[in-house]
């Protein structure tokens, strides 16, 4: 896992809400043109992204600090909508991303999860209690690896949890901001769930108590807009890598795409593209692409 030291001086609070009729996508892709001292990191938070995701979509960025001026990028700011009841908020491991539905409207999120270790677990939950400006009671696993931390951290800029905390029936974890925002994206926590500081706080102004979590794994989506059907595969790319990590091959989720395509296909899994289906397994490039067309 790489590990840096960032100052964010000012950002506008961004979140992206999607209004009725719900499709199987969301957003649309982004074209950016990178201005003089900008970071892509900077560039993906202010357009409510992870920079690993991004660095997906262009290949050819190498270091996330040093950006070409004036050099145009792709934002991947659409996405396929998980498999599953959209209700309450659904936190996706698979594409790092949480979507929360409310009145008939799709709020999205990029966040953080567990690292191995402190792995982020799936299941079903519903929303306890909420918190502004929380303590974190550390836990005694926590301090036994980290013994520099005291029992208890006071709200502050030093406090992990950040400004807000959401609490669900799932002992020991919980959502929560962060005062170390380039973390989002990644798998670097403790197993809970972390957003960006201007995320978690609208979605804390926006979750009641009693609203339903879903902690799901879906690295493969596919969903359909306007006759097309998409396939979306995600994948971590190396800055969001633990140290040590074993990279798998992404062709290993060639049999799930297969599995989850001819499910939505239905009556048209004949007319499937599977050159390239494979093609947009092995990419892995995190963007909704087009692998049928029904009408035109």
């Amino acid at each position: 896992m790489k590990h840096f030291i960032y100052i964010f001086i000012f950002f506008i609070p961004c979140f992206s809400l999607f209004s009725s009729p719900i499709e199987d996508i969301i957003g649309n892709l982004k074209i950016y043109t990178i201005k003089e001292g900008e970071t892509l990191i900077d560039i993906s938070r202010r357009h409510n992204l992870a920079f690993p995701e991004v660095m997906l979509s262009n290949p050819d960025i190498k270091d996330p600090w040093v950006l070409q001026e004036g050099k145009t990028i792709k934002l991947p700011s659409r996405h396929i909508l998980p498999s599953g009841n959209r209700e309450g908020i659904i936190i996706n491991k698979g594409d790092l991303r949480a979507y929360f539905f409310k009145d008939n409207n799709i709020y999205s999120f990029p966040i953080g999860i567990g690292r191995a270790e402190w792995d982020t677990p799936i299941g079903y939950a519903k929303v306890t209690g909420k918190k502004k400006d929380p303590y974190w009671t550390v836990p005694k696993s926590i301090l036994e690896e980290e013994p520099h931390w005291p029992k208890v951290v006071k709200p502050g800029p030093d406090n992990p949890l950040g400004t807000r905390a959401i609490y669900f029936s799932m002992p020991g974890y919980l959502l929560h901001g962060t005062n170390k925002p380039w973390g989002v994206g990644m798998r670097v926590s403790h197993g809970c769930i972390r957003f960006y500081p201007e995320g978690i706080e609208s979605l804390f102004d926006m979750i009641n108590e009693g609203d339903k979590v879903k902690i799901i794994d879906q690295k493969v989506k596919a969903g359909w807009q306007g006759g097309v059907l998409y396939l979306e595969v995600h994948t971590m790319h190396s800055y969001g890598m633990e140290e040590d990590e074993e990279i798998k091959p992404i062709i290993r989720l060639l049999p799930e795409a297969a599995k989850i395509i001819q499910k939505r296909a239905g009556i048209h899994i004949a007319k499937i593209d599977w050159k390239r289906v494979t093609e947009i397994v092995r990419m892995a490039t995190g963007t909704p692409e087009a692998v049928l067309t029904i009408y035109k």
